[in-house]
């Protein structure tokens, strides 16, 4: 009988843990994919890939199209780097 309860419990945990980790999953999949598009053509992909991520983490979007655009995402548009810089691609 012991055995059964730990066992359910560790179930039980396990399904707690993934509902919780599946959300920022999703969200780094869609940050990933929008961001892949935005990078597609620039000339350093791997650092705009980068920075476009964590930008999409913190504003939740991603102006559409390789350039521009930032007029639909305020929040992307408006982040700045430490020297006053836009900080998203």
């Amino acid at each position: 009988m012991k055995r059964l309860l730990v066992a359910f419990m560790l179930v039980f945990a396990l399904l707690l843990t993934s509902s919780f980790l599946e959300p920022a999953t999703a969200k780094s999949v869609y940050c990933t994919q929008k961001c892949k598009g935005r990078c597609s053509k620039a000339g350093l992909n791997d650092r705009c890939v980068k920075y476009c991520e964590l930008c999409c983490e913190k504003c939740k979007c991603v102006p559409s199209g390789t350039y521009g655009n930032k007029h639909q995402c305020p929040c992307y548009r408006d982040l700045k780097n430490s020297k006053g810089k836009p900080k998203c691609p």
